[in-house]
């Protein structure tokens, strides 16, 4: 039976990933940010021999990183580099979640060939763990498939996180309140990540890179219509008329590649997704 070290499991992606694994076919060891300190290259060194690392342990909150963007870069980049070296003494294979690093893009859907534009600190982590794990591919022949991953969403996700967050205000407040109403994401349901991790540790192709999305984005308006319109409810809304620092006007994923070589594409749609969190 071929073993998965999951890093990050008990998180809101990873402990999804783990639900969805198929346990007659991997062998499963999870590896906790909580109970394990990552940064500590000596706490790689009590972990068995796995033949799959799928990296999910990382700091992601993208307006933290601009607070504490050391602690994000260290630690995200830091992470990465332990796993890699893992991955380098085991000959395992490494599944690395990266994230949207288009900027402002040329094009939309946005392809993996599409010039990297850094344009916050989370986003710099990413850069620099894939330049890195490209390094450990190229020059120690470390398999490499890297998950450019746009925006998640599902059951548990930390309430800072937009729909959670809007959601909980319809809850707990009765009221949504957001900094603004225009912003577009490609919005993906956390199942579908979940599968696209699977599809990635099976795949044994020439790509390393892949876009994982849904391939169409929403505004906060449209977001916000769509929960209240499955709540049956109509309760006002009031924004800042602010942005985050060097927000985006709209990410879109092109997902071909992933379809065609991944043999992947959502279940879900977008509207799919939000009735099953609120059910």
């Amino acid at each position: 039976m071929k073993k998965i070290l999951i890093t990050g499991a008990s998180g809101f992606i990873g402990n999804n990933l783990v639900k969805k694994i198929d346990k007659k076919k991997y062998d499963v060891f999870k590896l906790e940010s909580s109970l394990h300190d990552l940064n500590d290259i000596k706490n790689w060194g009590i972990i068995p021999n796995c033949d799959y690392v799928v990296h999910l342990a990382a700091k992601t909150f993208v307006p933290e990183s601009w607070e504490n963007p050391s602690l994000f870069i260290k630690n995200n980049l830091n992470t990465t580099l332990n796993a890699l070296e893992y991955c380098r003494k085991h000959n395992s294979k490494l599944i690395l979640l990266s994230s949207y690093m288009y900027g402002e893009p040329m094009v939309k859907p946005t392809p993996e060939s599409h010039e990297l534009k850094v344009k916050n600190p989370y986003a710099l982590s990413k850069f620099l763990s894939e330049y890195t794990s490209n390094f450990y591919n190229n020059f120690f022949e470390v398999n490499l498939i890297i998950l450019r991953v746009f925006n998640i969403f599902g059951p548990e996700q930390p309430q800072h996180f937009l729909i959670s967050k809007i959601i909980s205000q319809i809850f707990t407040e009765k009221k949504i309140n957001v900094k603004s109403l225009l912003p577009k994401r490609d919005y993906l349901y956390v199942d579908d990540l979940s599968l696209a991790i699977i599809k990635s540790i099976e795949y044994n192709g020439e790509h390393k890179v892949f876009n994982i999305g849904m391939g169409k984005s929403y505004s906060v308006k449209e977001i916000i219509d769509i929960i209240q319109r499955n709540l049956k409810i109509n309760l006002d809304i009031t924004y800042e008329q602010d942005s985050r620092r060097e927000e985006i006007n709209e990410t879109l994923a092109d997902i071909n590649l992933a379809k065609s070589e991944l043999n992947w594409k959502p279940k879900y749609n977008f509207e799919d997704g939000i009735k099953l969190l609120l059910s």
